[in-house]
């Protein structure tokens, strides 16, 4: 089977104790794609310093076609 990917990011506000993730707009953007057919294979977080969280990025996979 062929897979097709895509990663999306999501920015994390604050600086002073890490960034803060908005909870309900990542559900609802993750909910988007899996009305898309994305399933979510991972999730990670990326950062400034100091553990700082910077973004949030998720990888999701769906079939892709199949090319000749």
């Amino acid at each position: 089977m062929k897979w097709e990917y895509l990663t999306a990011k999501f920015e994390a506000t604050g600086w002073f104790l890490g960034g803060i993730l908005d909870a309900q707009k990542f559900n609802d953007h993750l909910n988007q794609l899996g009305q898309q057919g994305w399933e979510l294979v991972s999730v990670f977080d990326t950062n400034m310093g100091s553990g700082q969280t910077r973004e949030v990025v998720a990888v999701l996979k769906r079939p892709g076609e199949a090319r000749v």
